[in-house]
């Protein structure tokens, strides 16, 4: 039985409210059930900004992330204020410019380059969040990579679809990269 909660957290303008649709749209694609909530400060851009999707295979009886079981961090800002909400056994995407080295020892820690591969190897840091999506993908299989294809073809503006193809293949790479480094448990 699948039942994953999973926050998406950084700064506004990072596009994590979009990804959260993204990854919701992809599960009903997979004939999951779904449920996605966002919330942003009152300052949008620059401001906290956070995502949630609760994927299942049952009917989900209450819409809100308690305990996750997968955290994405893109600003320490945002690890500061949702480390404590990472389950027992849960997973840690820390994006490299958050310089935190988290002190559980109960939870699987990957640090990924994601807004550096968006502003510097694709040259467009909007895409910060298609990459986040892509590696959450590899790392969870939560859903699959064509429903997640679809659901981003689906959602982003029109003329960056290539763009965003890209991004998506640069999350998954970047976890295929990682799989055999150790940080903690796993990193």
């Amino acid at each position: 039985m699948v039942h994953h909660e999973l926050r998406l957290s950084g700064s506004g303008g990072q596009g994590l409210i979009l990804a959260g649709i993204i990854l919701a749209e992809a599960a009903l694609y997979d004939g999951k059930n779904v449920v996605q909530s966002q919330s942003y400060g009152p300052e949008a851009r620059g401001g906290a900004s956070r995502s949630e999707v609760i994927i299942s295979d049952n009917i989900i009886n209450y819409p809100k992330v308690g305990k996750c079981d997968l955290l994405l961090a893109l600003t320490e800002s945002a690890y500061d204020k949702y480390i404590d909400s990472l389950k027992d056994g849960g997973t840690l995407i820390l994006d490299t410019t958050v310089n935190k080295v988290p002190e559980r020892k109960d939870i699987k820690v990957y640090t990924i380059p994601i807004l550096d591969t968006a502003s510097k190897k694709l040259g467009k840091a909007m895409v910060a969040n298609i990459i986040a999506l892509g590696s959450i993908q590899r790392l969870t299989n939560l859903v699959s990579k064509e429903a997640l294809a679809k659901a981003v073809l689906n959602r982003v503006p029109r003329g960056t679809e290539e763009l965003n193809k890209k991004a998506l293949e640069e999350g998954f790479n970047l976890i295929n990269n990682q799989k055999d480094r150790l940080y903690g448990e796993v990193c």
